[in-house]
Formats: C-alpha cells, sequence, structure tokens
C-alpha cells in the first residue's frame, strides 16, 4: 500500500520516516518529495508497505501523531490525476 505522509518537518531525512514505520511491518520504499531546484523538503513524502494490514494499523495510529513539534496528515495515497 502507498501510504502519503504530509506536514513534515523540513529536518525529516527518508531513514528517519522508514524508522517509523517499520515499527508497524515492513517499508519497501519511502521517498521524501523535494524541490527540484533547491533540493529542499516539501514537507511532504510517500511511504510503500507490502502488508496492507499494518499499513491501515500504522495509518490509523500515525495519523495525528506528533513529528518535531508538528502533526502529522497520514492516509493511503492516492493515484496521481494525468492531465
Amino acid at each position: 500500500m502507498n501510504i502519503y505522509v504530509g506536514n513534515l518537518s523540513f529536518r525529516i531525512e527518508e531513514n528517519d520516516l522508514k524508522e517509523i514505520f517499520e515499527e508497524y511491518g515492513s517499508v519497501s520504499d519511502v521517498k521524501i518529495i523535494k524541490d527540484k531546484f533547491t533540493g529542499k523538503s516539501k514537507g511532504f513524502g510517500f511511504i510503500v508497505m507490502d502488508n496492507n494490514s499494518a499499513a491501515k494499523k500504522a495509518i490509523q495510529e500515525l495519523g495525528g501523531a506528533t513529528l518535531e513539534n508538528r502533526q502529522l496528515v497520514v492516509n493511503e495515497a492516492r493515484e496521481k490525476k494525468q492531465y
């Protein structure tokens, strides 16, 4: 399952997110979206977890949790619309 994680502190790294989500199950991919010109985080990213039940538990428990004084937005990622 692909999980959207928003309202991230700009200091959070991909390894930090991976460690947090691995408490719920195996994480196969982590990507923090960065500005293509500055390379700085845009404050959101995506986690891929293979086990859907573990992913749903992570979404439920981490949604609204505080990380670096910011309340996380965590939900199942929607497909990107093609224009």
